[in-house]
């Protein structure tokens, strides 16, 4: 489909913009300019690429969290999910670097791989078999996963071994020419995933399932199956953002991950996802985890408003990016 569609009718129409598709990236290039207006550091490289590595967490696991909206559902379990995953991954590479050395690391990417999408299924098999809404099984499930975390970690920190801590420091804080290895991973998660919803089967289910489940059921469509596949799709996402976010810190804690559900969710919403299920847009997802990290990096890099209020803020960002799309829809 072409971003700019040339109508024949009626006469006198000629171009037709997709406001609604570019309205992401419009505030994003406004943000910027509003940014280095504000403060001439901004703009410098180091900034900049600082910005864009603390969005790919958002940025990746909002890519799960577009295919799980598009269906018309919800996972407020991602945050805790995140430092449960996490935790897991901790674990298993201290408990396997005796016997395998670094390469523990690997052993422990697979097992947080596995256990991020067992997690996915888990919310999705209750949703889907058990028919409870979205929000009050992810809502369990968020206390679940922190309280697991709270758990193994002894409600302190849960670090890992000191003999991997420089050979998995690079994936966090390495570059290739010049590119810093989360925001590749990420391009390479968002590019899978564009591909996945835009040119197959699987994609066109999971925008007709959101649309109205009813009719893509008579159609022959597993509705059950496309939302639980969602769900898991979900859980590797967040497993692959705890693999890049390990080496930050190079710990695991129950505070890990807290509140990135609402960061995700408005990073969606932002993005051109409509939060009742049936448009997906996986680039503006990307658009929307940038704009919200800015504005952090703005309000840190002024005085103009405390960046402690920059939780109220995205809060605030989530309810007007729905107040447009309540309106938009209405006309």
């Amino acid at each position: 489909m072409s971003s700019i569609d040339v109508r024949t009718a009626p006469k006198g129409e000629g171009v037709s913009i997709p406001w609604g598709s570019l309205a992401p990236f419009i505030a994003l290039a406004v943000i910027v300019i509003l940014g280095a207006t504000i403060n001439s550091n901004f703009l410098s490289t180091n900034n900049l690429l600082n910005v864009i590595t603390r969005s790919a967490f958002i940025a990746i696991i909002g890519v799960g969290a577009t295919f799980v909206i598009a269906t018309g559902g919800l996972d407020l379990s991602v945050g805790s999910m995140m430092a449960f995953v996490t935790g897991i991954m901790i674990l298993t590479m201290n408990g396997l670097t005796p016997a395998l050395g670094n390469w523990a690391i690997l052993a422990g990417a697979g097992v947080a791989v596995v256990v991020g999408a067992l997690c996915g299924l888990l919310n999705g098999l209750i949703i889907t078999v058990g028919r409870i809404e979205p929000f009050i099984v992810t809502l369990g499930t968020m206390g679940i996963f922190r309280a697991f975390i709270t758990f193994m970690s002894d409600g302190g920190s849960l670090p890992i071994d000191r003999s991997l801590r420089e050979a998995y420091r690079p994936v966090h804080f390495g570059d290739f020419v010049g590119v810093p290895y989360p925001v590749l991973i990420t391009l390479v998660v968002v590019l899978i995933g564009a591909f996945v919803l835009y040119r197959t089967k699987y994609g066109r289910r999971v925008t007709a399932v959101g649309s109205n489940a009813d009719v893509a059921r008579f159609s022959g469509v597993h509705v059950g199956r496309i939302r639980t596949m969602a769900f898991v799709i979900q859980g590797i996402c967040v497993a692959v953002a705890a693999i890049c976010y390990v080496p930050r810190l190079g710990a695991a804690t129950p505070t890990t991950g807290q509140l990135w559900e609402l960061q995700v969710i408005t990073a969606v919403v932002i993005g051109g996802t409509l939060l009742r299920g049936g448009k997906a847009r996986v680039w503006g997802t990307v658009a929307g985890a940038l704009i919200l990290e800015i504005i952090a990096n703005v309000m840190v890099l002024t005085d103009m408003v405390s960046e402690y209020l920059v939780a109220a803020v995205q809060g605030s960002i989530i309810i007007i990016a729905m107040l447009a799309h309540r309106f938009t829809s209405a006309r």
